[in-house]
């Protein structure tokens, strides 16, 4: 409990005693204040200890079982669905390069072989996990590879990531799907947002270019040549700046 003392200094004047009596007034008060709101949380903190201890040990307890979950189930859990995830990964990787025979090795990619897990098998049997949201990456490519184009946006959509690379190609692989349904606003707003993800010299003049051609589509020509001239400004050593004056040319004409 707060206590106050009074100070041994001697007034010099009456007036200077009254200035120090009504000082020494309003410090007791203060300290009379305080020891009336500490008595009284004091009082509360009593009344109501049980409640705060049952609140503490709820939050002990969800601490607890969190830390645990993560521990013993979520970790394994990744692992199991990584270790899965290689067996389809090597089909899309030959699927990607073969000549011929390409929708054979995607489906052995989304659907497995063997008794192995394919894409689809890990998405839904290790929900939450990075595994599963890699394959919705993956699945949605191969179904874009394979030329559906619902599908493609199922699982595309299901993705998410802060890779420059990955992000960005799974918000223009959704733009790809969008302009085969002959969607081409959907798909300009897909592109941008690709262009927008990330800036490296891959994706970005790839995606701006495709970003161009389809304002031009929607006759939105002033937008698409602000994207075919950021390609040859900022990206002139890449593949689409190789013919981009064209298009800036046709952008500039409206053609």
């Amino acid at each position: 409990m707060a206590t106050y003392k009074k100070r041994g200094h001697k007034p010099k004047n009456r007036a200077e005693e009254q200035q120090i009596d009504e000082q020494e007034s309003a410090t007791a008060e203060v300290f009379s204040t305080l020891d009336e709101s500490a008595s009284k949380t004091e009082e509360w903190v009593s009344n109501n200890q049980n409640y705060i201890l049952g609140v503490i040990g709820i939050i002990a307890v969800a601490l607890l079982g969190y830390l645990g979950y993560n521990q013993f189930v979520q970790k394994p859990k990744d692992a199991d669905a990584s270790n899965e995830l290689y067996y389809p990964q090597q089909y899309f990787d030959q699927a990607i390069a073969a000549t011929t025979a390409k929708d054979s090795l995607y489906n052995l990619a989304l659907n497995g072989a063997e008794g192995k897990y394919g894409f689809l098998n890990i998405i839904e049997e290790y929900p939450g996990t990075k595994a599963a949201n890699l394959a919705n990456y993956s699945a949605g490519m191969a179904y874009l590879n394979m030329q559906k184009y619902q599908e493609a946006i199922t699982y595309l959509s299901d993705f998410s990531s802060d890779d420059d690379v990955l992000g960005a190609m799974a918000k223009g692989g959704l733009g790809d799907a969008f302009m085969q349904l002959d969607q081409p606003e959907e798909a300009l707003g897909y592109y941008e947002g690709a262009v927008a993800h990330s800036t490296n010299d891959f994706t970005t003049p790839k995606f701006l270019y495709k970003a161009g051609v389809t304002a031009m589509e929607l006759n939105q020509n002033d937008k698409a040549l602000q994207y075919f001239q950021r390609i040859k400004d900022e990206f002139s050593k890449s593949q689409e700046a190789r013919t981009i004056d064209a298009f800036i040319g046709m952008a500039k004409s409206g053609k």
